[in-house]
């Protein structure tokens, strides 16, 4: 038996083992999931549920945030760190999906990339948790942190460990 053969009886098994499995970011939107993904960059998920609630109370369309004052933004999610950055993200990617995407967020995890200061981690989740669009596998640095045959991947670097996974992972039915 193959490796492909071996993990997929375990993939099987994962929503027995782990029925509760969700997104720990809130979120009632796609929008609110990505920007709130992106401002999760170095940074927990607790605290970016506590920042989001009144961000998105602010800024609840792309238009919004692609027109929000960048000094506003900035102190708006000062707490989560990097601000300036994700400010900048944030900003570049509302003002892509307003003239690129008529407002909506993208769907597919190349549209997602293709966003301003959305990763490879942030394309990769998006779909999954917002459209239910199991088509990808978000690894990041941790990934290598959890034990064989849970992951079957030591690659500590996030790219290749999702590589390998996505080889190693069938599709969703």
């Amino acid at each position: 038996m193959n490796r492909v053969e071996r993990t997929a009886p375990l993939v099987r098994k994962l929503p027995q083992v782990y029925p509760e499995a969700h997104c720990e970011i809130a979120f009632k939107t796609p929008l609110q999931l990505l920007v709130a993904t992106i401002l999760s960059a170095q940074c927990t998920d607790k605290r970016v549920n506590l920042v989001t609630p009144a961000l998105f109370k602010t800024y609840r369309t792309a238009k919004d945030f692609a027109a929000a004052e960048p000094a506003k933004l900035e102190k708006a999610i000062q707490s989560t760190g990097f601000f300036r950055n994700k400010a900048r993200s944030i900003h570049g990617a509302a003002a892509a999906i307003v003239q690129k995407h008529g407002g909506k967020v993208p769907r597919t995890m190349a549209e997602l990339h293709a966003l301003p200061g959305a990763g490879r981690k942030t394309a990769n989740g998006v779909p999954g948790n917002a459209f239910q669009i199991d088509e990808c596998i978000g690894a990041d640095t941790h990934v290598s942190r959890l034990p064989q045959p849970l992951c079957p991947t030591q690659e500590t670097d996030a790219l290749k460990s999702e590589q390998h996974l996505t080889n190693l992972v069938p599709p969703a039915p």
